[in-house]
């Protein structure tokens, strides 16, 4: 594995971050984090479209220890035409723990991109506002699997009893499906 040294030298790291080599992406991605300045993140963004998943992981995690002064570009990247920026967005945005993003994410469950909606619901019940709560349910009713039990779960970790009926119904509708039933009544056992 190629290891780069933490180096504040912006233009080196940049250079590194367009590299062949997946692992000199994914260090540069990691050492422009280290930087820890708002500088770095226009092109940390820009790696949230990678091609390979370990550096749009990193870039994500770097973003985080922006803190607060990524919240703003990371909103502009939740609306994206590119589905990677999206889900990687939402998931530092969630890490960074601001509850004025919720709005933002809850109104990328609206989303085409069936990972998009799913990134957000999850990133909705691990922030765990109750302004989420509503829209988590209406999705519940969402065409992708993934993105229906993803919510199954948001519900139970929000942990709002307005959510019990819809999650019994959802169950019921769910036929023959045993992996969601059993998210269901996990959900169901967090909110009691």
């Amino acid at each position: 594995m190629v290891k780069i040294m933490v180096d504040n030298d912006y233009e080196t790291l940049i250079k590194k971050l367009n590299d062949e080599d997946a692992d000199v992406r994914k260090e540069a991605a990691e050492s422009l984090g280290n930087i820890e300045d708002e500088k770095v993140l226009d092109v940390l963004i820009g790696a949230l479209n990678d091609k390979k998943p370990e550096v749009r992981f990193q870039a994500s995690k770097s973003i985080v220890k922006i803190g607060k002064p990524a919240v703003e570009p990371l909103i502009e990247a939740l609306k994206s035409d590119e589905a990677n920026v999206q889900k990687y967005a939402a998931f530092a945005l969630k890490d960074i723990g601001d509850n004025s993003v919720v709005e933002h994410l809850i109104e990328a469950l609206k989303d085409e991109n069936w990972s998009v909606r799913k990134a957000a619901v999850k990133a909705l019940g691990e922030i765990k506002d109750k302004k989420a709560v509503d829209p988590l349910i209406h999705i519940l009713n969402d065409e992708d699997w993934g993105v229906r039990v993803t919510a199954i779960n948001a519900l139970g970790n929000i942990g709002d009893e307005k959510a019990v009926d819809p999650i019994k119904k959802a169950r019921r509708a769910a036929t023959g499906d045993k992996e969601f039933k059993k998210a269901a009544n996990k959900a169901l056992k967090k909110i009691k």
